[in-house]
């Protein structure tokens, strides 16, 4: 009986999200941290997206997970240029693509290993030094670069709020995040988080990325 209980809060949880997410706005599962049976729990509930930012634990999971229909994986953590070509293996859509050297090493390898990955180019709204990205300043210095990027696609941005913030703040940056997209042609925009989701999701959030609001505390 116990063990049917995580399961049971998963679903209600996941159900709540879904019906406050606009139609816009898809749900990424943060699953970094959470084991394979959770993974499977919320699969069997028609979560297809999954959002991992350590490779070898997301490889093992993946591994466990090789039964089921394929699963849509998000690299959501900070990627190391080291860790390009595993990375791009394993996962379709890559979140925090933070500087034009890493944008131009990601679309050599995945050329090379005849991938086509979608890219989320992180933006820096605030100054953050706990954070990486582009500048909206440098990102429009180097749009044109990052235009020819080709197998791999710049789908859209990605931004997270610097720590500390008002509710009014954050807001106020999703929707700088949502008209820089815009702008630029890009339709995908990933940016809230377990405690923020909502805000982002009504500035235009297309992928909102929660974990510990969906699976609870990581295992």
């Amino acid at each position: 009986m116990a063990a049917a209980e995580p399961n049971g809060g998963l679903a209600a949880r996941l159900a709540e999200i879904r019906s406050a997410l606009p139609p816009h706005t898809r749900l990424l599962a943060v699953s970094k941290g959470q084991n394979a049976a959770a993974i499977r729990q919320a699969a069997a509930l028609a979560q297809r997206s999954f959002g991992e930012s350590r490779l070898q634990e997301a490889l093992a999971k993946q591994a466990e997970l090789a039964d089921l229909e394929p699963l849509d994986w998000h690299f959501i953590g900070r990627l190391q240029a080291n860790k390009v070509r595993p990375v791009l293996k394993a996962f379709g859509t890559i979140h925090a693509i933070d500087s034009l050297d890493l944008a131009l090493r990601v679309a050599r390898i995945a050329g090379e290993e005849g991938l086509a990955p979608r890219l989320l180019l992180q933006v820096k709204f605030r100054p953050d030094p706990a954070k990486g990205g582009f500048t909206p300043e440098e990102l429009q210095a180097h749009w044109a670069q990052l235009q020819t990027l080709a197998p791999a696609v710049v789908v859209g941005l990605m931004t997270i709020t610097p720590l500390g913030l008002s509710a009014q703040e954050s807001a106020a940056v999703f929707g700088e995040c949502r008209a820089l997209a815009d702008a630029l042609a890009l339709e995908e925009c990933s940016m809230g988080m377990s405690g923020d989701w909502r805000a982002a999701a009504s500035a235009g959030s297309t992928w909102v990325r929660i974990g510990s609001a969906l699976f609870g505390s990581r295992h």
